[in-house]
């Protein structure tokens, strides 16, 4: 079983203790060749970076991936490191059908694991899960997809969730691999658990930030009922955008001696939410807690503010842009391992456009599809 994989893949998943600095190409290489040695025509690595490619230039299923490799030409191919056929050293792509059956059999967690960022050192990541919904079939569920991305927006992993469980089971496997010492960990109510509480703080001494609902509903009660009109330190924030203005007050209050019964609690906080519809003046308002183990020496009301609102920022940066720039939704690959190995191209192309200073995604593609034989092979690195 693949360390990231729900499914069966009986290929380990390969160490990331010294990847840091490796190029594309190297960290492609620790991967194993999921085929059978006989019948292997095409180099495995180049078969990896055309698709690594291709979903920089704007690829968004398989068919898109391999029409790019199929037209693209000699020089390209010598940079990709592609088949070499006759005594003229003429460059053959991999087929479109060679492609798909590479990518639905590569190992999940290793290629997840090697083309992610590392969190060491950041300031905070936050943990969600996606649904492919294309992916759904006949009775079997869309595969759900369990990511990790950093306070700054780069992808650091992610896995499959098994089709019989949920997001709850996964979230230690995602995080392991890890050094987090000094990052706080973000996640939404599903996550509220206590060991996920553990985990972080005991065995990567981390920090947590978890916002609590009903499913915790002694935890939520416990909260309303703290004396939240008596705090004094507090936060206002406003903001405009999107068609709407935000107002947000955020209270903190220390709970280590108010009996709250969860592991490492020091704080809780407060948040309302005061939403006005710019065109049509309605007003909502919403209420939430959250829960941390930071004290108020670390964290501020603002500062826990900010990282309530740092999980927002994987919804954002990663699965929205994953489902509008790229159809992730649309996609109808089911098979395999073939749902999450697409999705990690995505998340890398996305990771990659960033570093290079493309804040808008689909402007990045659209960037790399000017000169899509040679931009995107520039934009990862690939000499």
């Amino acid at each position: 079983m693949c360390r990231q994989s729900a499914t069966v893949c009986l290929i380990k998943s390969p160490a990331l203790n010294s990847v840091a600095g490796l190029s594309l190409v190297e960290r492609f290489r620790l991967l194993p060749d999921p085929r059978l040695r006989r019948g292997g025509r095409h180099p495995f690595v180049a078969v990896l970076l055309v698709a690594a490619s291709a979903v920089v230039a704007g690829a968004r299923s398989y068919a898109a991936i391999g029409q790019w490799s199929a037209n693209a030409p000699q020089h390209t191919l010598v940079r990709l490191g592609a088949r070499v056929v006759g005594a003229l050293g003429v460059r053959v792509a991999p087929s479109a059908a060679t492609i798909r059956r590479i990518i639905g059999l590569v190992c999940p967690g290793g290629l997840a694991d090697l083309t992610g960022a590392d969190p060491a050192g950041s300031d905070s990541i936050a943990v969600d899960g996606k649904a492919a919904r294309g992916s759904r079939h006949g009775t079997s569920p869309a595969a759900h997809l369990l990511a990790a991305m950093t306070g700054d927006g780069r992808t650091v992993t992610q896995l499959r969730v098994s089709d019989k469980t949920n997001e709850i089971t996964c979230f230690v496997a995602l995080l392991e691999p890890y050094d987090l010492t000094g990052v706080t960990v973000t996640a939404d109510a599903l996550h509220t658990q206590r060991g996920h509480v553990r985990f972080p703080v005991e065995e990567k001494k981390a920090h947590y930030v978890l916002v609590v609902k009903g499913n915790q509903p002694e935890l939520h009660r416990r909260l309303r009922t703290l004396p939240w009109k008596e705090v004094t330190a507090h936060r206002y924030d406003r903001e405009t955008g999107h068609g709407r203005k935000e107002t947000r007050v955020t209270r903190a209050l220390t709970v280590t001696d108010l009996g709250l019964d969860f592991p490492h609690a020091v704080q809780a906080a407060r948040i309302l939410r005061y939403r006005t519809d710019l065109k049509t003046g309605t007003v909502s308002r919403q209420t939430i807690y959250a829960i941390t183990d930071l004290t108020s020496q670390q964290a501020s009301p603002q500062r826990l503010g900010q990282l309530a609102r740092s999980q927002w920022i994987i919804k954002n940066r990663l699965h929205f842009v994953r489902d509008t720039t790229f159809a992730e939704d649309a996609s109808k690959i089911r098979t395999c391992h073939g749902p999450e190995n697409m999705a990690t191209p995505r998340n890398l192309a996305i990771n990659t456009l960033r570093q290079h200073g493309h804040h808008n995604i689909a402007a990045g593609l659209r960037h790399a599809s000017y000169e899509p034989f040679t931009r995107p092979l520039d934009l990862l690195s690939i000499a």
